[in-house]
């Protein structure tokens, strides 16, 4: 493989659908930006995959319009040359934060009304092509022999061949170690460690963001430090979803950090752009958090190195110091929480105990509710709030968050990929962004879906109800029969909030709610009362002696379902 070339600028890897024909198509880098508006959506090995390339597209495109307009103009408060990023400063008496925000929107504004990215991204990637060779002396996401060498301690060194990682591990479908074989996987037997080169640099994209800690190859560093999952692996993931593939970009295109405490410039370092491989390494031990999110994206959780042997890849991995999590409010695609013992912000990461529960019950966790909370939004929610303030899009458009989690088995030792969780909130911007004090959408929402989970527990209190007739493992029956419950209710409540708008008298929408979600109950009920046995009508006494069966169970659900619905009997 010596000779072998494979540049991400100009070579298919990037699996798209197309707009017109729904058809899939592997295309370049090039041809990407420059077609954007034609492509659905990307279409990789995983939706958590397809996060990483988001990341990895989004970087390159923070980092040209960080430095040039929307007419492909340098902006003045930048000295140097674009052509060397490394020559870049910004200058301070140029620079003024209100016009430069401004400008910077203007950039956005301007890309967005004209459909397509302008020529300085093409003009970027021709000129980095270097840095997009996957193989060579500066490989693509990887380290070469000799800085691989330099880095890992001595037994560690390429020539010993340790510390490999398998396609298989590295394929977050498969995610098989060598001594744990996976029977449940999309290939079998030896063809889990093949791959084709499109695919793998797909994956190697993908594992750099979500890796686990299997391996245990470090670089050499003066203080002990143990190897971290990728950087999104335990993040809560959000973003911007739209109609193609250039209206996703450009919704999670950040140009301006709108949080009141943050920085509205900052020069990008994509890892590409460090001066080398030991240079970046170097800096990450220093465990400093990125202050531009070109850097943040392509952030490296690994060192790798790839030996070729009979056309097949053998991947070296070693740890990478990581920066913290702690305050990381850079980060615009995740959820937070606020510790209370350290009064710090954490990414609110979902985990298997919470697999089921669907994106729209944890609403407050994506819009502030309540403006007094101390509640951190998204900043990807935050910027697009800046979008539709300065009406760079429509008050009435349709806007989809979506949420991409590939959560682990939990395991402090591996942090194997256990489920990926895919799921989607669709709100209209004036919904999302209403500034109605006292009738604000948001906090109506957050009240509606309050009451919806208290129609949630009366309903987890019938099934303990039935699973104590049924003589049956009441905790295990009522969390089964719950679930089912709330899957019923996740495309309804969902349709109901992608149907709200701005202008909507709010009772008469909540209450058309309710009233579906009573509908529901009864449906859930009769479905249960048709599987009865004559155990189920015969029924048992409670603790005080009554009696309990499926009925006086069902005609208690009602009443509090009346009750908490605070609706009429009729």
């Amino acid at each position: 493989m010596d000779n072998k070339r494979f540049n991400l600028t100009t070579d298919p890897w990037i699996k798209v659908v197309t707009a017109e024909s729904n058809q899939e198509k592997t295309v370049s880098l090039i041809d990407l930006f420059e077609n954007a508006s034609s492509y659905r959506q990307l279409a990789g090995d995983m939706h958590s995959q397809d996060l990483a390339l988001l990341r990895l597209l989004l970087a390159i495109l923070t980092t040209v319009y960080s430095r040039v307009d929307a007419d492909g103009e340098q902006y003045s408060w930048l000295e140097g040359d674009i052509k060397s990023p490394e020559s870049l400063e910004i200058d301070l008496d140029a620079f003024d934060d209100d016009e430069g925000e401004e400008t910077l929107f203007a950039t956005w504004g301007q890309l967005y009304q004209t459909g397509h990215f302008s020529a300085a991204v093409i003009d970027y990637l021709k000129a980095h092509m270097a840095d997009f060779e996957f193989f060579g002396d500066r490989p693509f996401y990887q380290a070469s022999t000799e800085d691989y060498d330099a880095l890992v301690p001595e037994n560690r060194k390429v020539a010993a061949g340790k510390g490999q990682v398998l396609v298989k591990q590295m394929n977050r479908r498969i995610s098989e170690s060598a001594h744990t074989p996976d029977i449940f996987t999309p290939k079998s037997g030896d063809a889990k460690n093949e791959v084709s080169l499109d695919e793998l640099v797909r994956w190697v994209i993908a594992y750099q963001n979500f890796t686990g800690v299997t391996d245990k190859t470090k670089v050499v560093t003066e203080e002990k430090f143990s190897n971290s999952g990728g950087w999104i692996y335990r993040l809560n993931p959000v973003f911007a979803k739209g109609k193609t593939l250039f209206d996703t970009l450009m919704l999670n295109l950040v140009l301006v950090d709108t949080r009141q405490d943050g920085t509205e410039y900052a020069l990008q370092k994509p890892v590409w752009e460090a001066k080398s491989v030991r240079d970046y390494v170097a800096q990450r031990k220093a465990l400093i958090l990125p202050d531009n999110l070109a850097e943040l994206y392509t952030t490296w959780s690994r060192l790798l190195h790839i030996e070729w042997q009979d056309g097949q890849p053998m991947i070296l991995s070693a740890g990478i110091p990581t920066f913290a999590y702690e305050d990381a409010l850079i980060e615009p695609m995740t959820t937070w929480k606020l510790d209370k013992k350290t009064n710090a912000y954490r990414p609110a990461g979902k985990s298997l105990r919470s697999l089921g529960i669907a994106m729209w019950r944890n609403f407050g966790q994506y819009v502030k509710v309540r403006l007094q909370d101390d509640m951190h939004e998204p900043g990807i929610v935050i910027w697009l709030r800046a979008l539709k303030q300065r009406q760079l899009i429509d008050h009435d458009a349709p806007l989809f968050l979506n949420s991409v989690t590939l959560i682990s088995d939990g395991n402090a030792t591996s942090q194997s990929p256990a489920a990926e969780v895919v799921d989607d909130m669709e709100l209209q911007a004036d919904v999302l962004f209403d500034d109605e004090l006292a009738e604000r959408w948001p906090l109506r929402i957050e009240e509606v879906i309050e009451t919806t989970q208290t129609i949630g527990t009366d309903y987890y209190h019938f099934a303990t109800d039935i699973g104590k007739i049924r003589n049956l493992d009441t905790r295990t029956f009522a969390s089964g029969l719950s679930a089912k419950f709330y899957e019923r209710l996740n495309e309804p409540f969902k349709a109901w909030l992608s149907g709200l708008r701005g202008q909507d008298d709010r009772e008469a929408k909540i209450n058309i709610w309710k009233a579906e979600l009573e509908k529901i109950v009864v449906m859930a009920v009769d479905d249960e009362m048709q599987a009865s046995s004559p155990r189920d009508v015969r029924g048992i006494s409670d603790d005080h002696g009554r009696p309990l069966n499926i009925f006086t169970a069902k005609n208690h659900l009602m009443y509090n379902v009346r009750r908490d619905l605070d609706l009429k009997k009729e």
